[in-house]
């Protein structure tokens, strides 16, 4: 059995995809920070040090992570000091930290931006601009998993660094399918397979349910169907940018949800982040669960004899979705500029990177990272590791605009009303088409 690691970054991994008031903050970003000019402070002290602030927003192991971090770099570049003080606010709340000191012109030189909030934030003119830069690090951008590279790129400019990575597969309990006679599923397997899965896992004599969805209606309920629409061939948004791209395949997919709730064999957690559904599998009453990495430390603890195994397909083809996150650099003059450039540019390298997913339940960024001596260990004594990092070769990301968190809302609202049965897939869907395709079609 695997061992336990670190706290997940955050206070919740999934706690990071919410997209809460993204929108509404954003709303106002652009006309109250135009104005703004870079802090007079360039940085530099009498001794010719530069000193930079972070605001990393991370708790518990992965504060201490961080900041351990830290040290190690004011150790290792005495020209560079990093002030770790954070700005008082978590992860959670970084969009309204940064976006209020944009607007009142003090701001930190690298923040830990959420990637579904970056589009927004990098609206601002103090966001900088970091696609020359990108050759500078010791690792060739290329080597960064794809999903990473085009999560920090809004309208092919890379505006922040990859800060974290992950992707979605299959936890099951091994216990339950023994119980029930079932076998174990294996790489490969379809939507309809799962589907029959659920249902023979199913014993509401004992509390059991074959599978659990999130049904608050937030990213968290959202982002684990958009890899269901991009197998059967569907896009986010449409080829002309006004309209979404998964009117059909959207039927379809939530078609595979109203099949689950027809049979009573899904959990349907109505609170935000899932915590309900992730406690009742550890607690033994769910057969699987779709999550990610962040997930295995908390599973490993309540010592549930558990596998992994890749997301099902409706095509046969491997696919599943990443969720990265952003170190998000801010333009106070150039020396601090430069130092936090070279700062970032040092975090995100292989040794540091590595330090860091040992610790926060996350993987590797590159594929320089994934060969390391210390991730092939942990790989190879914590069940299901591999299966999550082999993901990442065929895991995609949502599109990094500004209007996504609309389209995730509608998708959210579409998805509650199919697993509660208040709509058919086909009604869900107009509905969620209906108000996708007016915020798409509202110039930014």
């Amino acid at each position: 059995m695997a061992h336990t690691r670190g706290a997940p970054v955050g206070p919740a991994r999934r706690d990071v995809l919410r997209l809460g008031a993204s929108a509404a903050v954003a709303a106002g970003l652009t006309a109250t920070v135009s104005g703004c000019s870079a802090a007079m402070d360039d940085g530099v002290g009498p001794d010719g040090r530069v000193t930079i602030e972070l605001w990393h927003g991370q708790v518990d192991s992965s504060k201490v992570a961080v900041e351990a971090m830290v040290r190690e770099f004011n150790r290792t570049h005495p020209k560079i000091r990093v002030d770790a003080g954070g700005g008082g606010a978590v992860a959670d709340d970084m969009l309204q930290k940064v976006t209020a000191a944009l607007a009142a012109g003090a701001y930190p030189d690298v923040a830990y931006i959420y990637g579904s909030d970056l589009p927004n934030i990098a609206r601002s003119p103090q966001v900088v601009d970091l696609t020359s830069w990108t050759g500078h690090g010791a690792t060739p951008w290329q080597q960064y998993w794809p999903a990473a590279r085009e999560a920090v790129t809004v309208n092919k400019h890379v505006r922040a660094l990859p800060a974290l990575i992950d992707s979605l597969a299959v936890v099951y309990n091994k216990k339950l399918f023994r119980q029930a006679g079932v076998p174990y599923p294996k790489a490969g397997w379809t939507w309809d397979e799962f589907v029959e899965t659920a249902r023979r896992l199913t014993d509401p004599g004992h509390g059991v349910f074959g599978t659990g969805w999130p049904g608050a209606g937030d990213e968290d309920t959202t982002w684990r169907l958009w890899p269901m629409i991009w197998d059967l061939g569907g896009e986010i948004v449409g080829p002309d940018g006004r309209s979404i791209g998964f009117a059909d395949q959207g039927v379809r997919a939530l078609q595979t949800l109203a099949d689950l709730t027809r049979d009573h064999c899904v959990y349907i957690d109505s609170k935000p982040g899932g915590e309900l559904m992730y406690q009742v599998f550890t607690g033994g009453r769910l057969a699987m669960v779709a999550t990610g990495p962040w997930k295995l430390p908390d599973i490993i603890d309540a010592k549930v004899d558990y596998g992994v195994v890749p997301l099902p397909t409706y095509s046969g083809r491997p696919l599943t979705i990443s969720g990265p996150d952003t170190w998000t650099i801010f333009d106070n003059g150039p020396a601090r500029s430069r130092a936090a450039k070279e700062f970032v540019s040092w975090l995100i390298q292989p040794d540091q990177d590595v330090r860091l997913d040992l610790t926060a339940g996350t993987l590797p960024l590159s594929r320089i990272s994934a060969a390391r001596p210390a991730w092939l260990r942990e790989v190879e004594r914590t069940t299901g590791l591999e299966v999550f990092t082999k993901a990442l070769d065929t895991a995609r990301v949502r599109p990094v605009i500004p209007a996504y968190p609309q389209i995730s809302q509608a998708l959210g609202q579409a998805i509650i009303s199919v697993l509660i049965g208040s709509r058919t897939p086909a009604q869900a869907i107009r509905a969620c088409a209906s108000t996708a395709n007016a915020a798409l079609r509202i110039p930014r």
